[in-house]
């Protein structure tokens, strides 16, 4: 598992991967992956939280060795930062606002709209804009603003990705849902709140620490680039 190996359980407890929420906030489906109740608080198994990364990142190795597109999902405030860095360091397509309904179950009609942000972009750049008149580009230039922040990490996306890898399945709870309902597997990091059933990888571990989100974003981005350059180039 090349670099993933780093992470060991005593980073994880240093990252503060074993912090869920209040025992009263638990899904009865993560009971099994708590290891204690600490002041109120559950403590999350960090041995069987282990196993999941493993598991989840021999999965997204396998992707990266077939050169499939994941698409990386984490809107919440604690999760944009590594989650755009991460992706893009193997560039791979993200989202970071809000989950747009139907960029998978309706990905046709999403599809225009990053193709719309693409060419004006290429057209800004070889400066084509010049042909609109200053009002018009002005118009033009505030709706480009508005596709930009919801679909500049997905340019160059083609068609529904191969894979999901969430941060917060409970936040994200559309995207996960879309992505089942259109047989894309789901890889979540998730905290003790989330309903972990029909996900297809799910690590139970601290989804509201940007340490811990980082730590695990990122071993599933090595454990791609590792499925990468495990395939001889060809010749």
């Amino acid at each position: 598992m090349s670099k993933n190996e780093i992470i060991t359980i005593e980073k994880m407890f240093e990252m503060g991967a074993h912090y869920g929420y209040s025992k009263t906030r638990r899904h009865p489906s993560v009971a099994p992956f708590i290891f204690t109740t600490k002041n109120k608080i559950d403590i999350i198994d960090l041995e069987k939280t282990d196993k999941m990364l493993k598991d989840a990142c021999a999965f997204v190795k396998d992707l990266g060795a077939r050169n499939k597109t994941v698409l990386f999902v984490g809107t919440k405030p604690e999760a944009r930062e590594s989650v755009k860095m991460i992706a893009e360091s193997i560039n791979m397509p993200y989202v970071i606002e809000r989950w747009i309904g139907g960029a998978i179950s309706n990905f046709g009609e999403i599809k225009k709209r990053i193709t719309e942000l693409e060419n004006y972009k290429i057209d800004s750049e070889k400066g084509e804009l010049n042909k609109y008149t200053k009002k018009e580009r002005l118009v033009l230039s505030k709706k480009m603003e508005k596709l930009s922040k919801y679909y500049s990490g997905m340019i160059g996306m083609k068609k529904i990705p191969d894979a999901l890898i969430i941060v917060d399945s409970k936040k994200e709870a559309i995207a996960a849902t879309e992505a089942r309902t259109s047989n894309v597997p789901v890889v979540a990091i998730t905290n003790t709140d989330s309903n972990i059933k029909g996900l297809t990888y799910f690590i139970v571990a601290n989804d509201a620490s940007r340490q811990s989100i980082n730590m695990f974003v990122k071993a599933l981005a090595e454990a791609y680039k590792a499925g990468q350059m495990s395939v001889p180039e060809a010749k």
